[in-house]
Order: C-alpha cells, then structure tokens, then sequence
C-alpha cells in the first residue's frame, strides 16, 4: 500500500504549465475559444485563411490583409521535385502519418530560413507548412495509388486546393465549404499533447519544422488523433442501425470503449460536434449512403443512455465522432483522417511554437523541464553495489 501511494502518474492532468494567448478549452461550459472567438462564430462566418491569420498574428485579417495572406498560402504551394522523387520510393503501404512526419524534416532542407531565429523568419516557415501540409499529403495520396501527382491552383482557396489536388477534380462549393469548416473546427484546441510536444521541442530553441515534426509524431498516436478512424471502423462494424443497440451492450460487456463518445477534458458534447453533425447527414446522404449518419446518430443516442444506466455518470460527443462519417462521405481515405486533422492543426502548432520563442519569454523559464518521482528502490534505500560482470 506504501509503495502503491507513492506512485504519481497524473498526465500532466489538471497541471497548468504556462500562459497562452492563442485559444481557451472550457470544458465544463462546452466553450472553445481561439485568441478571444468562439469556434462557433469562426466556423459559420469565417474562412480558414482567416483563421490560420488569427492563430499566426493574434487577429482577424481586414480584407487587404486576407487576400495578402491568401497569395503567400497560394505562392507557396508546391514542393520540392527532389521530394515528389523520394515519396515514390517509399512503399505503398507506409503509415501516411510517417509519410507527413518525414515530409516535414524533408522541407526543412529547402526552407530559406531555418537557420534565422527570428519572429519574422518563423511567421514565414508557418506560412510555409500550413500551405504545404495539404500538398506533401495530396501528392502522397496520388503517388501510392499509381496516379499522377497534381499540380496545385493558386485560384482555388485553401481546402478546395487540397480537394482538388487529392481527386484531380475542382469540388462543387457545398463540398469546399464543409472542408473549409471542418480545418477550422481542427485548427486549435489548446494544450492537447500534440501541441505540447511541440511546445516542449520548441522550448530548446529547435527551428520550427524540428517542432511541428514532433506534433505530427505525437498526433500519429490512436490515443490522440486517430480516433476519428477508430470511428468509421466502428461504423463499418456496426453495419445498420439495427444492430446498434446490441453493439454498445456487447462492447461495455467486453470493458471495451465506444469511440467518439468521451473526452479528456469537456464535460458536456464538444461544441464541434453540432457543428459537424449536419454536414455529415448532408453528405452522407448526397452520396447516397445515409446509413452513416443514420448509425452513428442512433449510436450516440443508445451509447450516452446506455452507458449512463450501467455507469451512472454522462458521456459526451467528441469532435472525432461525426467528422468520421463526414471525412468518409467526402471521398477522404480513412487512413488519411488523421493527416487531414494535421493539415488543419498545423496552423495551431506553428501559432503555438511561435508564441514559446517569442512571446512566452517573460511568462515561463525557457525550456520545459519536468521533475519526476523515482520509485526504483531495487536495492532498499541504498544505491545498489555494482557487481563485476563475471560475477554476475
């Protein structure tokens, strides 16, 4: 019991560790807030550009200073030949979120300014990685299913680009649109663990792309990003609406989880839930498979019931649960769900990284370094005596 006590493994849950300007997760109220906004208000008024410009310069651009930021994303939208050449030696079945993570390290070489530590060189590699994101990702797409990569439109906006360089057709505006809202749904939320492994690389002064590759590494984990996939395989399995019911019996029977329902910090359904829900009916039933919709609505429905009877306490809808459904009545690979999360996020991230170097510096010491508590008492409370080899 002793021993048992003096093991500490909180996750760093309910533990403030800095001061941050960019965004606000209440979880008890279902409010989240980027640099003063509330998602809500961003998602049905505002574009991602305009979004990606508020995260980046602390505020919503006037129109002279959106179509700027629009013709820098539009400028930079391309990558290197030499990685259009190496993605066609990685094999077809490579995780795509390694893919990303390699791609990020890869464009590093190519940045004019990763060598300058300055706030207006990192204003401009953050530029650089959110119009870049969805072309590293779309070229991957094309080149591992055979397919000529496409080359990017300066005249389309950032998601339809993206859209269009994944399936080689322009999208109609409902589809761009509900893209659009979607990356600004995921742009930010935080210091969720992503954002703080980049917080903590940026911290020792690495260049940006040495932080945002460390995001995308921590976001590649089931735990944190791919839950969205856990979701449309959920789906998949639960096959009808029917059958949902028996599903979420059978799954609590097992001690398993029901993903989309839950989450680590909000206390009530995340507010991008609702937003995410009739688009994915929309679209679930434009493509003629409404069943998606259909399921993971009664599933939220008997899944909160359910659990609440067996547990006695709520569950809430998370962001993954309906951007499943959506993301796969889109056209979007389920293994892509999570690399799409990063075309979004990194806009997030780069905010994130550029406020540790530059704007963080009188809130907090320069570099992250937790304390821990040893509990490896292999030898009583004294060190242990070392053994020669042959004596062991």
């Amino acid at each position: 019991m002793e021993e048992q006590q003096k093991i500490l493994n909180t996750g760093l849950r309910g533990v403030t560790i800095a001061s941050t300007r960019i965004s606000d997760v209440d979880g008890n109220a279902g409010r989240l807030i980027y640099r003063g906004y509330l998602v809500q208000d961003l998602a049905d008024r505002a574009s991602f550009e305009e979004v990606a410009h508020l995260l980046i310069y602390e505020r919503l651009p006037g129109e002279k200073e959106l179509e700027q930021f629009r013709s820098r994303l539009a400028a930079e939208r391309h990558i290197p030949d030499e990685m259009v050449a190496a993605l066609k030696t990685r094999p077809s079945g490579a995780l795509p979120m390694d893919i990303l993570q390699a791609g990020v390290c890869m464009l590093a070489d190519h940045d004019p300014d990763i060598r300058e530590q300055s706030r207006e060189a990192s204003d401009r590699m953050a530029v650089r990685l959110i119009a870049k994101f969805p072309v590293l990702l779309a070229a991957w797409e094309r080149v591992r299913t055979g397919k000529p990569v496409v080359s990017p439109r300066t005249d389309l906006g950032h998601a339809a680009n993206f859209l269009y360089m994944m399936g080689g057709e322009e999208p109609d505006d409902e589809i761009a649109h509900f893209m659009d809202v979607a990356l600004i749904l995921h742009a930010e939320h935080s210091f969720n663990a992503s954002t703080f492994s980049a917080r903590g690389v940026a911290s020792t002064r690495a260049h940006m792309y040495a932080s945002v590759s460390a995001a995308v590494g921590s976001l590649s984990g089931d735990l944190h990003g791919g839950a969205n996939v856990r979701v449309m395989q959920m789906l998949e399995r639960i096959g009808s609406v029917d059958a949902v019911e028996q599903y979420v019996n059978d799954e609590l029977d097992a001690g398993r989880v029901l993903f989309g329902l839950g989450h680590a910090v909000y206390k009530t359904d995340d507010p991008r839930a609702h937003i995410l829900a009739p688009m994915s009916e929309k679209m679930c039933t434009r493509i003629g498979e409404p069943q998606w919709h259909a399921i993971s609505k009664k599933l939220e429905h008997k899944g909160k019931e359910i659990f609440k009877q067996r547990k006695g306490i709520d569950i809430y809808t998370n962001v993954d649960f309906y951007s499943a459904s959506l993301y796969y009545a889109m056209g979007i690979p389920i293994d892509f769900f999570t690399p799409v999360f990063a075309v979004s996020r990194v806009a997030g991230w780069t905010a994130h990284v550029i406020e540790e170097q530059f704007a963080g510096a009188a809130q907090k010491p320069a570099l992250y370094r937790p304390e821990s508590d040893y509990i490896g008492d292999y030898c009583g409370p004294e060190e242990c005596t070392f053994v020669p080899l042959k004596e062991r």
